[in-house]
């Protein structure tokens, strides 16, 4: 099994080498711009049907005060940006998600991830516990919507193989996205490309998605920062207002330095990921503690990450300038690299982490130099959704000002 494993992250390799993400930075940052543009648009169209309502209620004798056009949560932003990414960079596949709020694919990870109520969770508890073989059999309205959702998400996966298998027969398509590697590569079945396109739609969106989350959730109450930031990417990037601008480069991108150290900062302080879990191949030992073959070892990056004697007294702090300076870029500072557990390390470590900083790079890049965002509730503090990926729960509702000039 772990051959098999390694045997099949290696033909997966070409999907995510350096020379490829770098090749991927103007479908990032197309992507990026059109989700900022349909913000705006949608914000303007919010504005629009307040005003005329107002003065119909003026007409009325009544007087409306309605302030909220231009309140976005940019959870439903962030999820539909990064699906469409994933999906036409890795997929060859336009979900087409930004520009339909209610596309089904949307929808179905959406009653995935979202959280059941607190009653259901306690009894669903209990009887995992005193009646675990019952569980299957009741109509939990949860356990149903989990069940439709992967039903979905399997067949429109299932589609896009056999889709895909069907352009290499016919034209011998030789496209670098991960769903032709792994077939042209000949050692995934059917159902394991199911399964593994599966995985990588999970695993490319909603934790980038969560990253960007919470991104925009530390700039809204860092204005200093979110300042600092605006500056960098203006002066230094081509402005989205422009027709006439010349398509992105990844150096481009790459080269903005406060920009990096914001998102390297981010991704250390709220990891997408809290958890996961390795099995011990064989008996070996960690320091000095000995740990037998089987054993399951528990990796936090949500602890590692703000561990003090990793990254000094300051570790709790959000400070983007530790990632910068010589040496620092991708240390954070750190004595040893593998402080920054984020995407793990080693030849386990995350097979996407390139594509994901670069895509942040790109998104919080766009967002930044087009608005001034601000909470709604200047004295929220989210509370971490827990599960596979930890968004904020319930997203970030943020006051958008656009920004004319860029």
């Amino acid at each position: 099994m772990l051959a098999l494993k390694k045997m099949q992250r290696r033909n997966l390799n070409p999907a995510f080498t350096f020379r490829h993400v770098k090749e991927l930075y103007p479908v990032f940052w197309n992507t990026s711009v059109q989700m900022v543009r349909l913000i705006e648009e949608t914000i303007n169209n919010n504005l629009q049907k307040n005003n005329d309502q107002n003065r119909e209620e003026e007409k009325g004798g009544g007087h409306s005060n309605n302030n909220n056009s231009n309140i976005i949560n940019i959870a439903d932003w962030s999820n539909r940006a990064t699906l469409d990414i994933i999906g036409s960079t890795q997929m060859d596949r336009d979900f087409g998600s930004l520009h339909d709020p209610n596309n089904r694919l949307v929808k179905e990870y959406k009653k995935i991830f979202s959280d059941p109520p607190r009653w259901a969770q306690i009894l669903q508890l209990l009887l995992s516990t005193l009646a675990p073989k019952l569980i299957p059999h009741l109509p939990f309205k949860r356990d149903r919507e989990l069940r439709e959702g992967r039903e979905y998400i399997t067949a429109v996966s299932r589609g896009m193989v056999q889709e895909k298998k069907q352009q290499h027969k016919n034209n011998g398509d030789r496209s670098a996205d991960i769903l032709s590697v792994a077939i042209e590569s000949g050692v995934f079945t059917d159902e394991s490309l199911v399964d593994h396109l599966m995985t990588f739609l999970v695993a490319g969106h909603e934790t980038t998605a969560t990253a960007l989350q919470w991104t925009a959730y530390i700039l809204c109450k860092r204005p200093d920062i979110q300042k600092r930031l605006r500056e960098e990417i203006r002066a230094n990037l081509p402005s989205i207002s422009d027709p006439a601008a010349p398509q992105i480069t990844a150096n481009q991108v790459d080269s903005l330095p406060y920009l990096s150290a914001v998102c390297s900062e981010s991704l250390r302080f709220y990891p997408p990921v809290p958890t996961t879990m390795r099995e011990a191949a064989r008996d070996t030992r960690i320091l000095d503690t000995f740990v037998p073959k089987g054993t399951t070892i528990i990796l936090a990056p949500t602890a590692t990450n703000l561990d003090p004697q990793l990254w000094g007294p300051d570790a709790d702090t959000f400070n983007p300038e530790r990632w910068m300076g010589p040496g620092r870029a991708k240390s954070g500072g750190a004595e040893s690299n593998y402080a920054f557990l984020t995407f793990l390390h080693g030849p386990r470590s995350c097979i996407g982490a390139s594509f994901a900083k670069s895509e942040l790079l790109c998104l919080v890049a766009t967002l930044v130099g087009r608005f001034e965002m601000e909470l709604v509730d200047p004295n929220f503090e989210p509370e971490p959704r827990q599960g596979i990926t930890m968004p904020p729960k319930g997203g970030v509702e943020m006051r958008i000002k656009v920004l004319e000039g860029w």
